[in-house]
């Protein structure tokens, strides 16, 4: 049964998109079949792997409101990608609404746990990639996913973040998904060269001293440029230290398991 990975952090500017999208990337080449869920209104993990906008193409959202027209077969909403063994769920803009309309609906937190428990058995990993606040679209990921990795960047306040998002899980775990753990923490976007950027990296150590990734994903251009091509690093430049980086991640986490 595939293992469910919510990528979040209520602090927006992290690497949580480039780390949910490169993760699924390196997990894939690892030839594990893996399915990235966009739960972003932004769409930018839809965009990274090469998709434009299209208002013709199903998304996330007629996943999560039936009454528009999902398809019978939710395997109709899946895309391949231009690596074998990723796929995606896409988003769009309408997902931009999706917090309000599920306000008023019956069992509006695990919407979505409804939709992926169909897909467990199809794919060894299952990741979602969240929305930069703690919406419902979070929550709902967060009631569906097995365990949450966090992708913080080495700065001022990290910690005060991260402790709010703990809250938020343990809330939802008291209330909602009583299986949700936490993953690990991954630190991004990463400059040894700095003073503060080192400090952060040691209290994280020191606060989560069995969950902080040993893999760090450093600063990195060619991540950077990887989404403008429509591509994980992966593909983009398999040498850069972005990507080796994020092959690493893979391997530590599937390891962890």
């Amino acid at each position: 049964m595939g293992r469910i990975i919510a990528v979040a952090n209520q602090k927006g500017g992290v690497g949580k998109t480039t780390t949910a999208v490169n993760l699924a990337a390196s997990l894939a080449a690892a030839d594990l079949r893996v399915l990235l869920v966009d739960c972003d209104a932004q769409a930018n993990a839809t965009a990274s792997l090469g998709f434009p906008r299209d208002p013709e193409r199903r998304s996330l959202y007629s996943a999560l409101f039936p009454e528009t027209g999902f398809p019978l077969n939710v395997d109709e909403l899946i895309q391949p990608t231009c690596l074998a063994g990723l796929y995606l769920v896409p988003a769009d803009r309408d997902l931009a609404g999706a917090d309000i309309e599920l306000i008023s609906r019956d069992h509006r937190e695990s919407r979505l746990r409804e939709v992926l428990d169909t897909l467990r058995e199809s794919y060894d990993y299952i990741i979602l990639d969240c929305p930069p606040a703690l919406t419902l679209l979070t929550i709902n990921a967060l009631v569906a996913a097995d365990s949450l990795l966090v992708p913080i960047q080495c700065e001022y306040l990290a910690l005060e973040g991260i402790s709010a998002l703990l809250d938020t899980v343990e809330r939802i775990r008291t209330a909602l998904n009583p299986k949700l753990a936490l993953e690990g923490i991954v630190l991004t976007m990463f400059d040894d060269r700095t003073t503060l950027a080192r400090q952060v990296a040691g209290e994280l150590r020191s606060h989560f001293p069995d969950k902080v990734y040993e893999t760090v994903i450093p600063r990195n251009v060619r991540v950077a440029e990887a989404p403008s091509h429509g591509q994980p690093v992966l593909l983009y430049d398999v040498r850069s230290r972005g990507a080796e980086a994020y092959i690493l991640l893979a391997k530590e986490l599937i390891a962890k398991q």
